[in-house]
């Protein structure tokens, strides 16, 4: 059994990962809201067969999805809400940590992208690393808060291509 990292490889599935999420989530509440051990061993073990009989490879975020699913479905709910939040903190962390090597490399003008971007401009000017990086901001802008998360998919599998994400005044 595989599944597919966030990164698009294909690694094996590791039911024990999901053992530890749910371990390290039951630290975040009570002592009678936490889940037994019992029930986390049911839980990994319905996405466990869940995924073995699966009729397509699933993705971290779906096994993230299953194990929400699980956790309500056991009336865990302030458990399931500090796993949903932990999980969107880290999907910002991730977010964010893109963006800012992004911009960094941007700055330390060891982005081989902006260096062939425009032979007339100077990459390593100030005023063009302003320009750069407001377009860097523009483009997140647009795949986060105005395009569909559809069409930001398929362009980011090939599927479609859009052309400018800048914002334009």
């Amino acid at each position: 059994m595989v599944i597919i990292k966030r990164t698009g490889v294909e690694v094996e599935f590791n039911p024990s990962k999901i053992e530890i999420a749910i371990k390290k989530a039951n630290t975040s509440v009570s002592e009678i809201e936490r889940l037994s051990d019992d029930e986390i061993r049911h839980i990994v073990d319905t996405i466990t067969h869940k995924v073995s009989i699966g009729p397509r490879v699933y993705n971290v975020e779906d096994i993230q999805d299953f194990v929400e699913t699980q956790i309500f479905a056991l009336g865990k709910y302030k458990l399931a809400k500090n796993y949903i939040v932990y999980r969107y903190q880290h999907h910002l962390d991730r977010q964010s940590s893109s963006f800012l090597d992004k911009i960094g490399s941007i700055l330390n003008t060891n982005n081989e992208e902006i260096q062939q971007e425009n032979a007339n401009k100077n990459p390593t000017i100030i005023s063009t690393q302003r320009d750069y990086m407001a377009g860097e901001v523009s483009k997140w802008y647009a795949r986060e808060r105005l395009f569909d998360k559809d069409l930001i998919e398929a362009h980011n599998e090939g599927i479609i291509h859009i052309h400018k994400q800048n914002i334009v005044a």
